[in-house]
């Protein structure tokens, strides 16, 4: 067996009952869709072509939602149908980053992810799901593609059909009849406040709060639309008796193509990712660079700042597993990341080698600890600081690394696949750990070798990682659509301002001049902080904000 779906967009009429009987045999929240029907105008009024797309999980043959999960709460049925167990997620929505569909959403009510499941539960019974029931037009095909004796599989043979981003490699079972290339691809078609036929655009930033953005339909009066006017009440756009429904100004497909009705979905990492890289660089970084001038002979034994520095490492640690378990939509059940693991995904890797080098850095802290309250001799951790500081190394290298290969799973951000990624966290570390350690300078005497690796270290990697952001990640041309329009965001769009005057300029340029002066390393030590953490605002949030649908 392997279901998979026809729809034919020569008869659909966009009725949207395929979306109401979704809702309906699956109790879907208002504010989320399983599957909807996305609306495009072409030509110029009053000549206008309405074309329609319905569109839902692609059931794929190579599913990069089940390869992310963390609890395979998100797996694949023998007979193909994607599914999805809301009783294991932890609603850690990395699902949400690996479909390039935006198929799945996170359950209002649960909080957990949830997406088409090919109505399973009729499946089982020999039934059909409930939208291929209620199609009036027989638009919707629903069935085995490998018995050529069924209906979608002979319509898949004797129809031209496309299906959605092939080029994903996650070989989609959800084949389009008449596909129209203005529908067919998000990002085909800009999209305006003013051109929904039936609500207004709210922005889908980090200022609509952690969750994310409130659906155009339930949005309270008062909010302002992506443009920035304020929403309008229904009785001052012709509607005496109010309600949810809104008309967008001007007319209809006044431009020659015009998307007027789609589903809207939320952005799904905010703030705390972003801050959990910044934390999780400052952590590795203070080992990797302690650890390997001492290993290497450059510096001697300096009790105090390697207590101080593991007490920080080991307090930064903390914080990054603050941040993630925060950001999940189910904290309380983070701990099935260790008990129920799902070894293909990153974030299991991930949380592994966070407790790995989590505790090594505290054997370090408690041997240097030991030390300076005179509870044990020198003599007695001297022989253990090399092994700890050779185990050490590359844990420390792998906790800033693993999220490259993280967001590398994260097939429905384009941006995030930059083969660069591994080299990049490994500099921002640098940079995060010497930064840190520039500031601990100020309060505590880290010794003339130490400061001289620091100060090296900083410099090196200011210059290091500019070089790697604008000759590499910004500078060579980018493999798709997505990912070129994700780093204009960042560089020329909403981002432009954080990322040159914040990072760049804030955060790289001035630092490197106030190493040759005598400001106190705190100074730039903070800006550097401050200035990586806004470029890793930018580098999360602009591949999110590109459509997917």
């Amino acid at each position: 067996m392997n279901y998979g779906f026809v729809i034919n967009n020569d008869t659909c009429i966009g009725c949207h009952a395929c979306s109401t009987a979704c809702k309906s045999e699956n109790e879907v929240p208002l504010g989320v869709q399983r599957t909807w029907v996305k609306s495009v105008e072409t030509g110029q009024y009053p000549n206008v072509t309405r074309n329609f797309q319905v569109t839902r999980c692609n059931h794929c043959s190579n599913p990069p939602c089940v390869r992310i999960c963390p609890v395979t709460a998100m797996y694949q049925r023998d007979d193909g149908i994607v599914e999805f167990d809301p009783d294991a997620c932890i609603g850690c929505k990395a699902c949400m980053q690996a479909c390039p569909y935006d198929a799945i959403y996170i359950d209002p009510d649960s909080g957990t992810a949830a997406k088409c499941h090919y109505c399973a539960h009729k499946v089982d019974l020999g039934l059909e799901p409930a939208c291929v029931v209620v199609c009036p037009e027989h638009a919707i095909l629903a069935g085995d593609l490998d018995d050529p004796t069924t209906e979608i599989a002979q319509a898949v043979a004797r129809n031209k059909v496309t299906v959605r981003k092939p080029e994903q490699g996650t070989a989609p079972k959800l084949y389009y009849i008449g596909g129209d290339d203005v529908a067919m691809h998000p990002t085909a078609v800009e999209r305006t406040p003013d051109s929904f036929a039936w609500a207004d655009v709210l922005s889908l930033h980090e200022g609509d709060g952690h969750r994310g953005a409130i659906p155009a339909e339930l949005t309270a009066y008062g909010k302002k639309s992506a443009s920035g006017q304020a929403l309008r009440r229904p009785e001052a756009q012709g509607d005496p008796k109010g309600g949810i429904i809104q008309i967008g100004e001007g007319r209809m497909a006044e431009q020659m193509t015009q998307v007027v009705w789609n589903a809207q979905h939320k952005v799904p990492w905010h703030w705390p990712v972003p801050a959990y890289l910044v934390t999780k660089g400052i952590a590795s970084g203070l080992f990797m660079i302690l650890g390997s001038a001492f290993l290497f002979g450059l510096i001697g034994v300096h009790n105090h700042v390697f207590m101080a520095s593991s007490f920080l490492s080991l307090l930064f640690l903390t914080a990054t597993t603050a941040l993630l378990v925060f950001d999940l939509e189910r904290p309380e059940r983070f701990l099935r990341i260790i008990t129920r693991p799902q070894w293909r995904s990153w974030l299991v890797r991930g949380a592994f080698i966070l407790i790995g080098f989590s505790g090594l850095v505290a054997l370090w802290w408690l041997g240097e600890l030991s030390v300076w309250m005179e509870w044990l001799p020198e003599a007695s951790v001297a022989p253990f600081r090399t092994p700890i500081m050779w185990i050490g190394l590359p844990l420390a290298i792998g906790t800033a690394v693993y999220t490259a290969f993280l967001f590398g799973q994260a097939e429905g951000r384009d941006l995030w696949q930059s083969p660069l990624l591994p080299i990049h966290l490994i500099v921002q570390a640098v940079l995060a750990g010497s930064a840190m350690l520039l500031i601990v300078g100020t309060f505590l005497d880290l010794g003339t070798d130490i400061s001289s690796v620091v100060r090296a270290s900083f410099i090196g990697a200011l210059g290091v990682d500019l070089a790697v952001t604008f000759m590499g990640e910004f500078g060579m041309s980018h493999a798709s659509e997505s990912a070129a329009k994700a780093a204009h965001m960042i560089v020329k769009g909403r981002y432009a301002r954080s990322f040159w005057i914040g990072s760049t300029l804030v955060g790289h340029i001035l630092p490197f001049g106030l190493m040759f002066t005598g400001v106190p390393g705190i100074v730039a030590g903070a800006m550097a902080l401050f200035g990586l953490y806004l470029y890793e605002r930018a580098f999360v949030n602009a591949p999110q904000e590109i459509p997917n649908s």
